[in-house]
């Protein structure tokens, strides 16, 4: 059985996957409370499913863009939690997982989170015989500055606000917006993605994993 936590932004997650199902999955707005939150929201997950920490064979975390604080919570306790109970723990770029939840296209896609000021962070994506492959490294903008650089027919998926939503709605020639229930970040599909990972034996030590940050002038964007 694999735990999955997600902190990236106020869009928190919680999933349980044993590589044949997902056992349980739990997401919601936590508007920055999640060091309050987390904790207490894992004890019920399992308590839901009759499963506790000792039924865990590994961890998966989402590692980023998104808010500094935020993501911070969730490597913390997922650390922690590998740390006291000697659990293989991989992490998974955050944008990663809001591309995978869609299906394989020969559009290219523009996964977005939330990075705070204003902000959007931004990962470009081509798919590939292995699914939603990054082409780079996420890039920090506002919306109007992402409207602008699409100039062919581009899914746009993520985290948006209705007046995000609404800027983007007018260059509808060239920008494929998905229903905000289809650009739902999912916990599970990070799980998915980390324990195809751990499978692979791909789990790095405790001590390289770090949050991805995006900065601007020096400073993290958050």
């Amino acid at each position: 059985m694999l735990l999955a936590l997600d902190s990236s932004t106020s869009r928190t997650g919680l999933a349980l996957y044993d590589g044949v199902q997902v056992v349980a999955e739990f997401s919601w707005v936590g508007r920055g409370r999640q060091t309050a939150e987390l904790a207490p929201a894992l004890t019920g997950l399992l308590a839901r499913t009759g499963l506790a920490m000792s039924d865990i064979q590994a961890l998966g975390v989402a590692l980023g863009p998104g808010s500094f604080t935020s993501l911070r919570v969730g490597l913390a306790l997922a650390k922690g939690l590998a740390l006291a109970r000697r659990l293989p723990l991989v992490g998974i770029p955050t944008l990663d997982v809001t591309a995978a939840v869609h299906p394989p296209r020969r559009l290219p896609l523009a996964a977005v989170l939330q990075a705070g000021r204003g902000r959007l962070a931004v990962g470009w994506y081509r798919c590939s015989k292995d699914g939603w492959q990054a082409e780079g490294p996420a890039q920090g903008m506002g919306v109007d500055e992402l409207a602008q650089s699409i100039h062919t027919p581009t899914i746009v998926c993520g985290e948006l606000t209705a007046d995000e939503r609404q800027r983007l709605a007018r260059k509808r020639h060239n920008i494929v917006l998905p229903s905000p229930a289809q650009c739902l970040r999912r916990p599970a599909v990070l799980a998915e993605l980390a324990w195809q990972r751990w499978q692979a034996g791909e789990a790095p030590p405790l001590a390289s994993l770090a949050p991805i940050y995006l900065h601007v002038a020096g400073a993290p964007l958050a």
